[in-house]
């Protein structure tokens, strides 16, 4: 088999088999573009199941490339492919076009050698196999309205399901203050974009915490794959492991416009700031149970051979300092570090639990303290100004939910002349963006519902609308 499926039921289909030749899958394509019904396309995937189950190839065939296209741990490094015209009765040989995603995956093609070798093997397909579902799965988009989440849906309870990418959160101190205890690890927190990069030998992929796959960060990605074996010494992980970071810039408006991009235009002055390691197969189930503090001791051992790495300047292993919270010594060291750490320009510092294990989830392993708090809520409206700033944005009107509290504020602070005149021009794509608002604190209103202190705009937080980096 060309893939690891990490299915019992995929594992037992030979894909690299010649019954697969001439199978015609992009019918089920054409049946999910045919309606926007949510319904009809949850059926449709249901039909297709039951199909595979009962040896349907064309089926099979079909389901194994949506797990391919939307597995977020295959990836293809190809950003756009041609359609082809005029092509029928071809033999449609879709081992040979697994191999050339097996060979893309692990960049055995790259560049030109890629490219034609895309090229050759759309000429092996009709028009309709290729355009309307090879070229969508190489470039990861089938376009056809579905998601992961509406094939695991549909695909809940089988082998078919597809991996979530999710990693560590941490949650607000303020929140759980009995957690407050213990030896723990502290360290700055860092004003910059969350990067997952996934290591498989030699192919090393960068992503955002929501498994958004980055482009843009190649001399980060060039320095882990030349540094690669100094993060592999008794990892004991096949060479397959995940390091789970920071890439902070010169300024944080520079470093969001360059995680956006679809181009590497600007990426000098920008350093990978680690601050955990996973082997990617436990990274893949959600849980490592080693414990913290083994994995600081991982990255402890790599931080000296990074630092003596010639021209290295791009990976940083992050410093840390361990406190006991159960002494009054401890608590005051802590608060002395964290205003060492803002005073420094830190957001504030991060609290971690070193007996605990990596969990891909929102846990109370890892806290976050800041002298602000800062959440998350999408836009829902806009408020135009009045006075000098009639005709341009007057406030945001935001909403969401911050551990388990609804939050509906209207910010009006935080913009500067020029964004409320382009923010206000530009509303109705912004509609439904992610924004990170400032607060001094969440306040209870009269009715239940929460708002927050003296709120101010701080920065957009996603790629696409509900998409957060």
């Amino acid at each position: 088999m060309l893939f690891r499926s990490g299915s019992k039921y995929m594992d037992e289909i030979d894909f690299s088999n010649e019954r697969f030749n001439g199978v015609m899958a992009a019918g089920w394509i054409r049946d999910l573009e045919s309606s926007d019904s949510r319904i009809h396309k949850e059926k449709t995937i249901e039909k297709a199941l039951m199909a595979a189950r009962l040896g349907s190839a064309d089926a099979q065939c079909f389901l194994f490339n949506c797990y391919q296209a939307y597995n977020p741990f295959y990836t293809f490094h190809v950003r756009q492919v041609d359609e082809v015209a005029g092509q029928r009765d071809r033999p449609n040989p879709w081992p040979k076009f697994w191999a050339l995603l097996e060979s893309l995956r692990t960049r055995s093609f790259t560049g030109h050698v890629a490219r034609d070798a895309i090229a050759d093997c759309s000429e092996l397909f009709d028009d309709d196999e290729w355009n309307n579902l090879c070229r969508r799965v190489i470039i990861k988009d089938l376009r056809c309205g579905i998601s992961e989440k509406t094939l695991n849906k549909v695909l809940k309870n089988t082998d078919w399901v597809i991996p979530v990418f999710s990693c560590q959160l941490a949650q607000d101190s303020t929140d759980r203050p009995s957690k407050m205890t213990g030896i723990k690890r502290l360290e700055p927190k860092l004003d910059g974009v969350r990067v997952l990069a996934v290591v498989q030998g030699m192919n090393i992929s960068l992503f955002s915490r929501n498994g958004k796959e980055f482009h843009n960060f190649p001399d980060i990605a060039k320095a882990i794959q030349i540094n690669r074996a100094i993060f592999q010494r008794n990892l004991g992980s096949g060479g397959r492991f995940v390091l789970d970071g920071e890439v902070v810039g010169e300024s944080f408006q520079k470093l969001m416009k360059q995680a956006q991009r679809k181009s590497d235009v600007e990426t000098s002055n920008m350093v990978y700031n680690i601050f955990d390691i996973i082997p990617l197969d436990d990274f893949q189930r959600g849980y490592w149970n080693a414990q913290q503090y083994k994995r600081f001791e991982y990255l402890d051992r790599a931080k000296s051979a990074l630092e003596d790495a010639t021209g290295q300047r791009t990976l940083r292993i992050v410093s840390g300092l361990e406190v006991d919270l159960d002494s009054a010594e401890g608590h005051d060291v802590m608060r002395r570090y964290a205003e060492d750490c803002v005073a420094e320009g830190y957001e504030g510092i991060m609290i971690k639990d070193v007996g605990a294990p990596y969990v891909c989830k929102r846990a109370d392993y890892w806290m976050k303290w800041k002298p602000t708090i800062s959440v998350d809520l999408n836009i829902v409206g806009f408020e135009e100004g009045t006075g000098r700033n009639e005709n341009r944005l007057g406030a945001i009107i935001c909403e969401g939910v911050d551990n388990d509290r609804r939050i509906r504020v209207n910010v009006g602070s935080g913009f500067s002349d020029s964004l409320r005149d382009e923010y206000w021009a530009n509303r109705d794509e912004l509609l439904g963006h992610l924004v990170e608002v400032q607060a001094d604190a969440v306040t209870q209103n009269q009715d239940g519902s929460y708002s927050l202190r003296f709120p101010r705009f701080l920065r957009f937080r996603d790629f696409e609308a509900g998409s957060k980096l």
